[in-house]
């Protein structure tokens, strides 16, 4: 399945109403297209490669903001319902409810079976 973007403006609260099974949380781009984190842009292919597969799951990425906005105490992903401290993240849900993550280098070591289990 492909992936989705949120729009640069996203409410967190409103991410539970998405119907993606995963969420997945990177830095925002800039005016050329480049994501200013680098250890976003170091799982970039591998999270496109495997939520490309048509078989794939379905996932959503969210833009956190630039790294000052990111950077702030008060980012409005930091706190509930998210509480995502470091990023990239993924969050896999279950009928809206989280049921794992990834967080950084635990990506490119476990994306795979983490996305590939079946939901129960």
């Amino acid at each position: 399945m492909p992936l989705h973007e949120t729009s640069s403006v996203v409410d967190p609260a409103a991410l539970n109403e998405s119907p993606e099974e995963f969420l997945i949380f990177y830095s925002s781009r800039d005016e050329e297209g480049k994501m200013w984190c680098p250890d976003c842009r170091a799982v970039e292919n591998i999270i496109k490669a495997t939520f490309d597969k048509e078989d794939g799951p379905t996932g959503l990425i969210v833009y956190v903001g630039q790294k000052p906005e990111w950077k702030s105490p008060s980012n409005r992903f930091r706190g509930a319902p998210w509480s995502v401290n470091a990023i990239p993240t993924i969050i896999k849900r279950l009928r809206g409810k989280e049921v794992g993550r990834l967080v950084e280098s635990e990506i490119e070591e476990q994306l795979s079976s983490f996305a590939g289990k079946a939901a129960v």
